[in-house]
């Protein structure tokens, strides 16, 4: 039988070498040959270093917009001109879409995603998609903050599948040519329900989380124990009758707000900030208990391990991660007390200098794990108006 796995894999490597199928069609074969265990390890472990050695290109997931455009332009061309490595860069607008396609993929053909934070990381690893880095491959791993890195731990204590590399929050964002600071800060997470601005706000209608934990607030609740979940839906239901529309991504986000359709809604920190320095009179606010949250560089199963290793230490390297940083105005991963950031990334909203990260709020990934598949369900109803 070790005999016949080894014959059946020289086969399909000699035909990956030749060129006669594409890396798709080899890792899809390689597991319907039943040999892809071998690659592993074992006796099959010099033909995957030659299997690796044929990798030309990575294939990377991201949210688009400003955030696609300086890893592109910081971390995935410069890294493709070292290392002769391509960097297929795809977007989505949500990461349920990305998910979606994976399941319905073949092995490989999805390598790095720029994941939501510890909620997904669970949700992805549950799923059987995690893989174990070797942190020694990405030496630069050692400059992020370990507050970061351990809510990622106590889910993967052994090895992670993935590195943090960037945090933000979701406030409030509010035209300053019709609500003042002092409203806003006023009103806090109430400042959405204000009756006087129907159809001038807006919401992110893709993110169950973010109507929760909006709801929470605007009913005195914690957001990670939520003890009356129907006085939450009410105020759920009580925005919707307000918005004029639900944005999907980012890019829209910013459309929404720079073109004053929107006066008001939860945002994304980063997308005001490039909001910000656009010049638009957009103000900005953090409420009491407000959303903080973290992405990470996830690597997923199937994927040429070493290959994104390789990339993941040349994107921490602190040149790219402050150039992505100022590009995409999320603070970076960085340790603030090991690494000199720029007055820029200081000045970015959420910015933590001490690197504790203890003054912001981060979503319990089990507690909103259990809760996700009824509060989805719940809020896919009120969405389309139930």
């Amino acid at each position: 039988m070790k005999m016949d796995s080894e014959k059946r894999y020289q086969r399909l490597l000699e035909r990956y070498g030749n060129g006669d199928i594409d890396r798709r069609s080899f890792f899809g074969l390689l597991g319907t040959a039943g040999v892809a265990a071998g690659i592993a390890g074992g006796p099959l472990a010099g033909w995957s270093r030659q299997a690796w050695a044929a990798v030309e290109q990575v294939r990377f997931d991201g949210w688009g917009g400003v955030v696609s455009e300086a890893l592109r332009k910081h971390a995935f061309d410069p890294y493709e001109k070292e290392t002769g490595v391509k960097v297929v860069d795809a977007t989505f607008g949500g990461e349920e879409e990305v998910l979606t396609k994976v399941k319905a993929g073949q092995p490989g053909e999805f390598n790095l995603v720029h994941s939501s934070g510890v909620s997904w990381y669970k949700r992805w690893i549950d799923a059987g998609y995690g893989v174990a880095l070797n942190f020694d491959n990405i030496p630069n791993v050692q400059n992020v903050m370990p507050a970061l890195i351990a809510p990622f731990e106590k889910i993967t204590p052994d090895a992670l599948s993935a590195v943090p590399y960037d945090y933000g929050t979701t406030g409030i964002a509010y035209n300053t040519n019709h609500i003042s600071k002092e409203e806003a800060e006023s009103l806090g997470a109430n400042l959405l329900l204000k009756p006087e601005l129907k159809d001038k706000v807006g919401g992110y209608g893709d993110s169950f989380q973010t109507r929760v934990w909006f709801g929470a607030l605007q009913t005195g609740q914690d957001p990670n124990n939520v003890q009356d979940i129907e006085a939450v839906w009410d105020k759920v239901r009580e925005h919707r009758g307000l918005v004029k529309k639900y944005w999907a991504s980012g890019a829209e986000l910013m459309s929404l707000l720079a073109e004053e359709e929107i006066w008001v809604t939860e945002a994304w920190s980063g997308r005001v900030a490039a909001l910000q320095q656009q010049g638009h009179p957009i103000g900005y606010m953090d409420p009491p208990n407000g959303l903080a949250w973290m992405e990470d560089m996830f690597v997923i199963k199937g994927s040429p391990v070493a290959e994104c290793e390789q990339l993941l230490n040349f994107m921490l390297a602190t040149d790219v991660s402050i150039a992505v940083a100022e590009g995409q105005n999320y603070p970076p991963a960085l340790d603030p007390t090991k690494v000199e950031l720029t007055d820029k990334i200081k000045a970015l909203p959420a910015f933590d200098p001490t690197g504790k990260m203890d003054k912001l709020t981060f979503g319990d990934p089990t507690y909103w794990t259990e809760n996700e598949a009824e509060w989805k369900k719940t809020w896919n109803r009120i969405k389309k108006g139930f």
